[in-house]
């Protein structure tokens, strides 16, 4: 048997770190698969001169994404509604089996890198989420260290300002299944008192199927938006979504959406709700 090349064990690292970047499985995987094509591209002695492939790989599939995101900018100001994160599935087998399932893909954080420039979301998730060094973070952006410490504490402070205090993921998976529950017997009353009084919801239907397409503000017209969706046949199932409790929606053996949530102060206070269908295929493929 053919043992494989070093650098292919090296896939699993630019695939978590590029998904983290650009917070799409499809476009990571194009970024990854570019990186290694560049690899192949090169000559063996030049291959054989670079000390460690593994940085290299990493170098390069940051610079691919950093370009990716410079242009993803324009292409979401032509998307139709709101633009969401790719959700990712928890399946061991699934397509998506090769994200580490952590705080640094929840829904919030990766929503939360979104508002952010390119630089400072490369800066923050190469250093903080990753641990490489500014001197090496500098290295892959070509910027100076002392510009990318600025950029990853700008960014960091972004992130203070969108995140609350985590909850604890057991007392939100309560929360989420209260939340289901109510959902499922159409009581709004319930949902309202689940919900933040400034709760807002999120959909991403991407212009494919029906969604809001503006945020739905306020904790009590979430819930009659929500309870307007339970006719149709419609069923919950409880699912890990970015590593933090969720809910599926189907129609039979339909995925119609998938929903992950934000939780602080005992009370939900983000729904994301990601209904473009060509985001739902790591769960359909499972």
């Amino acid at each position: 048997m053919t043992t494989p090349e070093p650098v292919v064990a090296e896939r699993p690292h630019l695939l978590n770190l590029a998904y983290r970047l650009l917070g799409s499985l499809a476009e990571a995987e194009d970024a990854v698969q570019e990186a290694y094509a560049r690899w192949y591209a090169l000559s063996p002695s030049q291959r054989e001169a670079i000390s460690s492939p593994g940085a290299w790989l990493t170098t390069v599939a940051s610079r691919i994404c950093l370009d990716v995101l410079g242009s993803a900018r324009a292409r979401r100001e032509r998307y139709v509604g709101e633009w969401l994160p790719e959700p990712v599935p928890d399946q061991p087998d699934s397509v998506a089996d090769r994200i580490t399932l952590d705080e640094s893909v929840s829904m919030a954080f990766l929503v939360a890198l979104e508002a952010m420039t390119p630089p400072q979301r490369v800066a923050l998730v190469l250093h903080d989420v990753f641990g490489y060094s500014f001197a090496e973070v500098a290295e892959i952006t070509g910027r100076t260290p002392g510009a990318c410490r600025e950029l990853a504490s700008s960014a960091r402070r972004r992130i203070r300002t969108a995140r609350p205090v985590l909850t604890p993921a057991t007392r939100q998976a309560d929360l989420v299944r209260d939340f289901k529950q109510a959902w499922e017997a159409g009581d709004i009353a319930t949902l309202v008192g689940l919900l933040d009084p400034a709760a807002t919801l999120t959909a991403d239907g991407g212009g494919v199927v029906r969604a809001a397409l503006t945020p739905v503000e306020g904790g009590e017209v979430v819930a009659r938006y929500v309870a307007a969706l339970s006719a149709g046949g419609l069923t919950l199932v409880e699912r890990t979504v970015n590593g933090l409790p969720g809910l599926l929606l189907r129609r039979g053996d339909e995925l119609v959406a998938v929903y992950a949530f934000d939780v602080a102060d005992d009370r939900i206070t983000h729904i994301w709700a990601i209904r473009n269908p060509a985001k739902l295929r790591p769960w359909t493929a499972e």
